[in-house]
């Protein structure tokens, strides 16, 4: 238990030095979306049909993945659709093929549904080689190019406000 906290103290700090590193400002492309990523947590993931409630209220995505946060637990079976802390080494690199291969994969849309700070769905979400990256407005700004303030129950309100943004900026 202690050398789990060491790791994410060494993690939290690794992962503060390159948000600080980042450029402000990124430019995003008005290239339209037809992939999507999702990172959220095994919870979220559970009670909400994220993939179908995107995939159908947005016409032009046809390409769905989706990633949960799930604490590690030696009893649970590995999954290509979960991911824990022990993806991680202690320099933030990804440790396992099926999630690294997520987020080398470069998706038109990342969305970040979760709400609460989580290290190890931010650092996710930093790592992405997603084009374009939506999340909530009180994890990390820095992060995501659009913010949306709002609880990630309210998946209707969700998309409704990001197909909004999304055709302002010509990307649907």
């Amino acid at each position: 238990m202690l050398l789990g906290k060491f790791k994410e103290q060494s993690l939290s700090k690794n992962f503060q030095k390159k948000l600080k590193a980042m450029p402000d400002g990124r430019t995003p492309t008005s290239k339209e979306i037809h992939s999507l990523a999702i990172l959220t947590t095994d919870k979220i993931s559970s009670e909400l049909d994220l993939v179908n409630g995107f995939k159908n209220n947005i016409e032009s995505i046809r390409n769905v993945h989706i990633y949960s946060f799930k604490k590690f637990k030696k009893t649970d079976a590995v999954t290509y659709k979960h991911f824990s802390e022990k993806d991680f080494d202690w320099s933030s690199t990804v440790k396992g093929p099926s999630f690294e291969s997520f987020l080398e994969n470069p998706f038109d849309l990342l969305i970040g549904y979760f709400n609460e700070k989580n290290l190890y769905l931010e650092l996710s979400s930093f790592k992405s080689k997603a084009t374009f990256k939506i999340g909530f407005a009180n994890v990390n700004d820095k992060i995501f190019d659009l913010v949306v303030n709002d609880t990630p129950e309210n998946l209707e309100s969700f998309i409704t406000v990001i197909k909004k943004y999304l055709a302002l900026l010509h990307k649907i």
